[in-house]
């Protein structure tokens, strides 16, 4: 769900937008800010200096470029399998087959619908999450069959998240054919929910059921060097405005009209006052309502998303929506001397939200792995799996999987894969970083007490 609208952390002292995604990175084209980089920590240069020298680690890296178009196909077979949101079970079926296949026994579909596997470090090490999403935007009936022209692959689906789902299979197959035994736990996850009324609902769950993840690294149709640090939380709200009705004429000065309730809650909310920083936003996304044209309306509906990169003025958005709702439903009484119109609002869109310092050991990680591979790291925030993590206060990140991706959520949505070996080269070394290596680095992540709550 990287692309959508990616937003500026102002509060990290390491800070870029990013790029356009017709060029290397999925999002839209932000303004640019130009980055002051952190200093890596000595022992954070220390340990990729020998994970990039070590032989075993150059060996697994050959082996990720020379199963690329196994990679490819994995991907073209997982695509054209529909996953729309609450129905990607057919999906996770064929992700778990494969997982299993390339070696992890040690997975299963849990009562949410995610893909759950472990593959066990040498033990007492962190337990790190590796996640994409098995979801897609698109309904079911979509013609998700992956088609090839000018050098692009195109299908709904293909880049987000599919590319990040057969990338963390390569990175299992390669791990298992070098037997590269890591020090940390690498808890592995094709999850459900990330996108649209989802709700993360998948990532929600596998963080109740694993209270033991001390970090996590989430792939998505990112650019090279995008390092995803900051969950932009959102709220979502149905309202529906309820009346007695009547007719235009007849009953006209003894009944309120619910479109006009809503008409009045709108130009309201339109008023609402938000900061650019932290940045907050709402907008009302749907309407709908009415019986005819000569009906005063006995009902109307609209829906309501809010969002910021911080809580607290999140919910005074959230409040300031509300009032106005309220005094809607006030004045549309008042107008007409009654107490008959009523305004509901139910919560349906609840993300959670947070941000990975700059100087956290993940963000140094994955900005030294960049440096090794010779790419610039680009910090950046938008909604995604990351979220749920980063709420707890768990150090999250969203990394690319490699290729140069486009057209997000449309049914020209494309991926070229030329090179993207490369890129999931780069996020595995941040990974290996950070679980360690037997013989050659130990892990950076540090463990963590099991959650309580």
């Amino acid at each position: 769900m990287l692309s959508r609208g990616f937003a500026l952390v102002s509060a990290l002292t390491l800070l870029v937008a990013v790029p356009s995604a017709t060029g290397t990175a999925g999002a839209q084209e932000q303004e640019t800010v130009a980055p002051t980089p952190t200093e890596i920590r000595p022992a954070i240069d220390k340990a990729y200096a020998a994970l990039m020298a070590a032989p075993v680690v150059v060996k697994l890296l050959d082996t990720v470029k020379a199963d690329h178009d196994r990679t490819v196909s994995d991907m073209r077979m997982l695509t054209e399998i529909e996953a729309p949101p609450f129905h990607e079970q057919k999906k996770a079926e064929a992700f778990l087959t494969r997982l299993k296949e390339v070696g992890v026994t040690d997975a299963a579909i849990d009562a949410e619908g995610n893909v759950v596997g472990r593959r066990k470090g040498s033990g007492h090490g962190p337990t790190l999450l590796i996640a994409a999403h098995l979801d897609t935007v698109f309904p079911a009936g979509t013609d998700v069959k992956v088609k090839e022209r000018d050098g692009k692959l195109f299908a709904p689906g293909i880049s987000d998240d599919t590319r990040g789902l057969s990338v963390l299979l390569e990175w299992v197959k390669a791990l298992n054919d070098n037997h590269v035994q890591t020090v940390g736990d690498l808890l592995i996850a094709g999850n459900v929910g990330e996108e649209g009324l989802g709700n993360l609902r998948g990532m929600k769950r596998i963080f109740a059921d694993h209270r033991d993840i001390d970090g996590m690294v989430g792939l998505e149709p990112a650019g090279d060097g995008i390092v995803l640090v900051l969950g932009v939380a959102s709220h979502r709200f149905d309202v529906e405005f309820k009346g007695p009705g009547g007719h235009s004429y007849n009953a006209f000065g003894q009944v309120p009209s619910a479109i006009h309730a809503l008409g009045r809650a709108i130009a309201k909310i339109a008023e609402i006052q938000t900061p650019k920083s932290p940045k907050t936003t709402f907008t009302v996304g749907t309407v709908a309502g009415g019986t005819s044209v000569n009906t005063i309306s006995p009902d109307a509906r609209m829906s309501i998303d809010i969002r910021s990169e911080a809580m607290e003025p999140l919910m005074a958005t959230e409040k300031k929506v509300k009032d106005a709702i309220d005094e809607a439903v006030a004045e549309e009484n008042k107008r007409w001397g009654v107490t008959s119109l009523t305004a509901n609002v139910t919560l349906i869109g609840d993300r959670p939200g947070g941000h990975t310092p700059a100087e956290s050991v993940i963000v140094q990680a994955a900005t030294r792995s960049n440096t090794a591979f010779g790419v610039k790291t680009l910090l950046t925030g938008a909604s995604t799996d990351a979220n749920v993590p980063m709420g707890f206060g768990i150090p999250a990140i969203i990394v690319g999987g490699g290729g140069k991706t486009g057209g997000f959520h449309a049914l020209t949505e494309w991926i070229d894969v030329t090179g993207a070996w490369k890129g999931a080269q780069n996020s595995l070394v941040t990974v290996l970083g950070l679980v360690g290596v037997e013989g050659v680095s130990e892990p950076l992540l540090e463990k963590r007490p099991p959650r309580a709550d």
